[in-house]
């Protein structure tokens, strides 16, 4: 049974004091004596990758865990075989570890399978459990509905024996799958319907990834949900808010089985070496995270993934945490996110902009300026020498000279953004036009003397002149002009692919189906757009997942999977504003 240790204590990110009503609960129940250390756990269910939602809830376990000096498990809830696989395992230690956070010990709940047996056995001696013959379509129809009671199961009386006879019988694997489930015996007429008789065991012949074909029948979630916290010596266990009307069962689980004074139904784990000390763990809860324009069920982020509507779990379309971070976000960005948001009570849904504002808070402080040009037009300056070539010096970052500075080259013929020429220009236009001057990023001014257009009439080229007596150091620098363009030396360009990402939905609740299309059809096409595009040669040669500022057009990270210093391929993270703001008077 792994518990993967650490070999050094926990690298959290800088621990800041929060308020909020959670950490108000922690910080009384120290006050009172309740707890002397905290402890807390993420137990994600390894059926999937995480997304964007998982990491408010990382985040909340692991930080209040660090801020009161107490620790986290990782623990995986493995019950589920057949949906759940070992990549998805490494996926989520992956990710964990990228937003900056360790584990205590990594648990699984497949680690404590002979305890939630022995515990299931101890619960039908006490008369609260019973083996039921009732298939799911018929316990659905005698469980009622929300406002009408349930029936008890023409099975619920069994003798006691009778029922360790057929639970040991179901765990030797001897019934079909579905035929009987183990429930606890509670209130079919409670008016929280997670009360009346809920399963605890079902059969499923199904091959465990960590057991094997040890065991003919897995334990539902509720049940072992809230054991495992309490084998653990959980002491808050935070989950969201859909599991409210849950924490009565979960409370009554983990009283009826009394783990602490029943230390022979934990003997098994002490006897393998896995350290156990169980105490009855508190369940508190709080609103997830949601954000405009995003989907953040697995099943649907299955389903784009299984449908070919993205390239995989990492497409950096997808709000999973692996593809944000393909996408270039930090994990610093989505901590500030997550900090912003707070922690309450009221589900609320986040403007995706917010999520984009701390990206570019953190970019722009830790990403380099580079400069690139995506959709380039030729600009040929004419009263420069054949062959000219020069190095110019410019600064890594314009606001912290640590940074430090790189050589630029420059030349006669230059790649500029084609969006930077209009040969008409609309009003207020203060870029490239004919007979127009702009400033040429680092270099001086130049004005547009001649259209080059091809038989259609397209303009291809550009030709102008530079002012020397504008360069950098000489008098004429300080000349005023509206516009600065940025710019790449042709002769010295490097050919990159850049792929522009923009949010995967075109509006913003695609769950809501009110309109009478589904979620798909609310698939943004523009979600994802290719370009050919040039680069300074300082922008090449980087390793993967480094994050630039281009200049002017946003910011962009090196891919992680397919860049290389020989084959660049960058990917748009954020733009430098927010594209998607309305525009004034709507």
């Amino acid at each position: 049974m792994p518990t993967d240790h650490p070999a050094v204590a926990p690298a959290h990110p800088t621990v800041t004091a929060h308020q909020d009503f959670i950490r108000q609960i922690v910080r009384d129940d120290l006050a009172a004596g309740r707890q002397v250390a905290i402890h807390t756990r993420f137990p994600p269910e390894p059926n999937g990758y995480l997304h964007i939602g998982h990491a408010k809830a990382i985040c909340l376990s692991f930080g209040i865990a660090a801020e009161f000096n107490g620790w986290c498990n990782l623990r995986l809830d493995d019950t589920n075989p057949g949906k759940e696989d070992p990549e998805f395992v490494e996926g989520i230690k992956d990710d964990v570890r990228w937003l900056g956070f360790e584990w205590h010990a990594l648990r699984h709940a497949s680690d404590y399978f002979e305890v939630f047996y022995r515990a299931a056995c101890k619960l039908i001696e006490d008369g609260v459990a019973y083996v039921d013959d009732l298939n799911a379509e018929e316990m659905r129809e005698y469980r009622g509905t929300l406002t009408a009671a349930g029936r008890n199961s023409p099975h619920r009386e069994r003798g006691v024996e009778e029922n360790l006879d057929l639970f040991r019988r179901m765990r030797a694997g001897e019934f079909a799958d579905g035929s009987k489930t183990l429930r606890a015996k509670i209130d079919m007429s409670s008016g929280n319907i997670n009360l009346r008789d809920p399963a605890i065991y079902r059969i499923r012949k199904v091959t465990h990834q960590n057991t094997g074909d040890a065991w003919p029948i897995y334990p539902m979630y509720d049940y072992a949900h809230c054991l495992s916290d309490a084998l653990e010596g959980i002491t808050h266990s935070l989950c969201t808010l859909e599991f409210e009307d849950h924490r009565p069962l979960y409370d009554w689980f983990v009283d009826k089985v009394d783990l602490p004074n029943h230390p022979e139904l934990w003997q098994p784990l002490l006897d393998a070496g896995l350290p156990t000390a169980p105490a009855k763990p508190r369940q508190i809860e709080f609103s997830r995270l949601n954000l405009s324009y995003c989907i953040t069920s697995k099943r649907k982020l299955a389903q784009l993934v299984n449908e070919h509507h993205v390239d995989g779990w990492d497409d950096p379309r997808m709000n999973t945490l692996r593809g944000l971070r393909r996408r270039g976000f930090t994990a610093a960005g989505l901590r500030l996110l997550i900090d912003r948001v707070g922690v309450s009570k009221q589900n609320s849904v986040i403007d995706y902009a917010v999520l984009e504002g701390c990206i570019r808070e953190d970019l722009d402080a830790s990403a380099a300026r580079r400069m690139a040009v995506l959709e380039p037009l030729k600009l040929v300056l004419t009263n420069l020498p054949e062959g000219h070539e020069e190095t110019l010096t410019f600064p890594n970052h314009p606001k912290d000279e640590s940074f430090g500075t790189r050589e630029v080259p420059f030349s006669r013929e230059l790649w500029i953004e084609r969006e930077d020429f209009a040969e008409v220009p609309p009003k207020g236009f203060h870029r490239l036009k004919p007979e127009g001057e702009v400033r040429l990023r680092g270099v001086g001014i130049i004005k547009c003397e001649e259209l080059i257009k091809d038989a259609d009439g397209n303009v291809i080229e550009l030709h102008g002149t530079l002012d020397p007596e504008t360069r950098h150091g000489l008098p004429g620098a300080d000349r005023k002009v509206k516009g600065t363009i940025h710019w790449v030396s042709a002769k010295h360009a490097v050919a990159t692919e850049v792929r522009i990402y923009d949010r995967q939905f075109n509006v913003p609740a695609p769950d809501n189906e009110e309109d009478g299309k589904s979620w798909l059809d609310h698939v943004n096409p523009e979600a994802k757009r290719v370009v050919q595009a040039w680069l300074e040669p300082a922008a090449a040669r980087v390793d993967p997942e480094q994050r630039f500022q281009f200049e002017r057009l946003g910011y962009f990270v090196a891919d992680r999977i397919d860049h290389r210093a020989d084959a660049p391929v960058f990917n748009r993270t954020v733009t430098l504003r927010d594209v998607w703001a309305k525009p004034a008077g709507q």
